[in-house]
């Protein structure tokens, strides 16, 4: 993969993260949404991406295996925060967001070291 591939590969995976992030926070003040992407990490789009990435080009790349134990362990922290918010528990599960953020911001430094290590590589 060229260096500007993988550029590009990292950048829509930050996306789909920043996705995530989102749709969360939206459920959390009470909006309607697709719980099944918000609590399985693998039906959200970017656990689909890491896994079709641990599969294949990425495979035994460094910090990957690292990544998708981040990643369930958020999916992990969201379950617990949408089962207060459906609980009536709304300003408990809004308070506990700050820790889903700290995490989130830990996945995409792991996205964009990774995408550095990948593109100096030359993989």
């Amino acid at each position: 993969m060229s260096p500007e591939a993988i550029k590009q590969d990292f950048e829509s995976a930050i996306i789909k993260h920043i996705s995530f992030k989102a749709r969360l926070r939206s459920f959390l003040y009470g909006n309607a949404s697709a719980e099944a992407p918000l609590r399985d990490p693998e039906a959200c789009s970017l656990g689909q991406w890491i896994a079709s990435r641990l599969q294949g080009p990425y495979a035994g790349v460094p910090g990957m295996q690292e990544l998708d134990r981040e990643h369930r362990l958020i999916h992990a922290r969201a379950n617990r925060l949408m089962d207060l918010r459906l609980a009536g528990r709304q300003e408990e599960a809004l308070a506990g967001f700050q820790e889903v953020q700290r995490q989130a911001d830990h996945i995409v430094e792991l996205l964009r070291t990774i995408e550095a290590k990948l593109r100096t590589a030359g993989v």
